[in-house]
């Protein structure tokens, strides 16, 4: 995963993170048996997921033929070393 820049974008980095206060926020009004901050905080990791999502249609994400492109390069470092 690390080769090919999985993550490594605004995108996922901010959608993560809001994910991550979520699921915080959600565990400390379990703990504290408070029904409606659980919810709230699962809407938090549900807004999470949009602000990614958003935020990598509006291109701060990983291109879609990034992959390609990994996979390209390794083929050709693959052929070269073989030579």
């Amino acid at each position: 995963m690390a080769g090919s820049s999985h993550g490594h974008t605004p995108a996922a980095w901010t959608g993560v993170t809001i994910a991550f206060i979520g699921f915080c926020v959600a565990g400390a009004f379990m703990v504290m048996d408070q029904p409606a901050g659980f919810w709230g905080g699962m809407g938090i990791v549900v807004l999470g997921g949009i602000v990614g999502w958003i935020m990598s249609a509006m291109g701060m994400g990983q291109p879609k033929d990034a992959h390609k492109a990994l996979l390209m390069t390794q083929e050709h470092e693959t052929a070269s070393t073989k030579s």
